[in-house]
């Protein structure tokens, strides 16, 4: 079987990374629809800010482990088997959490798909390494990662919308909606997502969990999850509190919040692919430095804007969403080709976990860093910009070390 199942068929694999893109773009959605609904499920609920904290965490903690637990057996199916089951069961998952009856259901429920959407984010990737060309596997990863961009913008307005045009449903509107369209994007799967099981020629000699901790402590793969952790914890120790941080300091209006996530995800949209082109083009390695050093800039300004018009701050914040997350295309590029076929799948999936790890534990820890002042402005949020202006700099040097080779970089 060719390793590159798809490569000679350009319309084959237009659609092959149009349905793995749906995949990715439900998922995220799944999870990014919860932060703007949160004072919808604190009035439904009867819940406090630190429930609706711990139902969030639920669905990343959940992710991380299950990402951990798909190690063994991952790399033992047929991907799209494997891919199509588990996005079966995230269907399952979502529609239960909209129609969960109480607090203790839904989160269980969201346990559940944040289980499965987590596993199904690193499978994705790793059928895009095992399918396309190296050459062309940053502008195929860039158009699968434009979910994300979708996600921000459909996401925060859509749930929005729904929650508060549909009074009958209210949070749960959202839930079944994704539900629904997840159906739709799962059938154009089966239809356009071919057989990949060239990693089952491989033989596997020994106990599992001996693979996994070879795979886990080899030298090279711990550079790459050092890396990836570095990468999330300098963008996810910002992220969740750009929204507060402006609401707060910079005088801007709740009502623009959606305003400037539409914004920064149409832009990133546009920018994805480009960003990939010029991955493939002039070097992974080149293009990712220039992007994280360029993204340091609409990071400290962020962490660090007074009160300024709204004009002002959709350019900085559409300039940190394009750079920030741009910067992911070709480290994830990099980053899937440290290892062979065989054990690709096992090592996405801990890439996974150390993301899922690595963003909670970086929102966690600017939490305990920013304070809420007596005059109701977030204090320190400038600290936590240094902070992951440093853990930036670190990837620049980082990446040398995960992908050196002068004729692929």
């Amino acid at each position: 079987m060719s390793n590159h199942p798809i490569s000679s068929n350009k319309n084959q694999e237009r659609l092959f990374l149009l349905a793995l893109a749906g995949i990715q773009f439900t998922h995220i959605l799944d999870f990014m629809i919860m932060m703007p609904l949160g004072p919808e499920f604190i009035k439904a609920l009867d819940i406090n800010t630190h429930q609706f904290g711990l139902l969030l965490s639920s669905y990343t903690f959940a992710a991380a482990i299950a990402g951990i637990f798909a190690t063994y057996y991952v790399d033992r199916f047929e991907r799209r088997q494997l891919l199509l089951s588990l996005y079966a069961c995230f269907i399952v998952a979502t529609l239960a959490c909209g129609l969960a009856p109480s607090y203790e259901t839904l989160f269980i429920a969201r346990a559940f798909a944040g289980a499965f959407g987590g596993i199904l984010g690193s499978l994705v990737q790793t059928i895009v390494a095992d399918s396309i060309p190296f050459e062309r596997r940053g502008k195929a990863l860039g158009t699968v990662m434009a979910a994300f961009s979708v996600s921000t913008v459909a996401g925060v307005p859509l749930s929005l919308f729904l929650a508060h045009h549909i009074p009958s449903l209210g949070w749960r509107a959202p839930f079944i909606f994704i539900a629904l369209i997840s159906t739709v994007i799962m059938y154009l799967g089966y239809r356009n997502i071919p057989k990949i099981a060239g990693h089952l020629d491989h033989v596997h000699e020994g106990s599992r969990l001996n693979q996994i901790l070879k795979i886990l402590l080899a030298h090279q793969h711990i550079k790459a999850f050092v890396f990836m952790a570095f990468i999330m914890i300098t963008g996810f120790s910002v992220i969740p509190y750009i929204a507060l941080y402006l609401t707060s300091n910079v005088g801007i209006n709740t009502a623009y919040i959606s305003l400037i996530y539409l914004c920064g995800g149409v832009a990133t949209l546009m920018s994805s692919r480009f960003i990939g082109h010029m991955a493939d083009k002039y070097g992974k390695v080149k293009v990712f430095r220039a992007l994280a050093v360029v993204s340091l800039i609409p990071l400290l300004v962020t962490t660090n804007l007074p009160v300024m018009p709204l004009w002002i701050v959709l350019i900085n914040s559409t300039a940190f969403f394009i750079l920030v997350s741009g910067r992911m295309i070709p480290a994830m590029a990099m980053v899937s080709q440290v290892v062979e076929n065989k054990i690709r799948g096992t090592f996405m999936s801990l890439i996974g976990s150390v993301q899922m790890l690595a963003s909670g534990i970086a929102t966690v820890l600017a939490g305990m860093v920013v304070t809420i002042g007596a005059d109701g402005k977030m204090e320190h949020y400038n600290w936590v910009g240094y902070g992951a202006a440093c853990c930036g700099l670190l990837t620049i040097w980082l990446v040398g070390y995960i992908h050196s080779d002068p004729k692929k970089n």
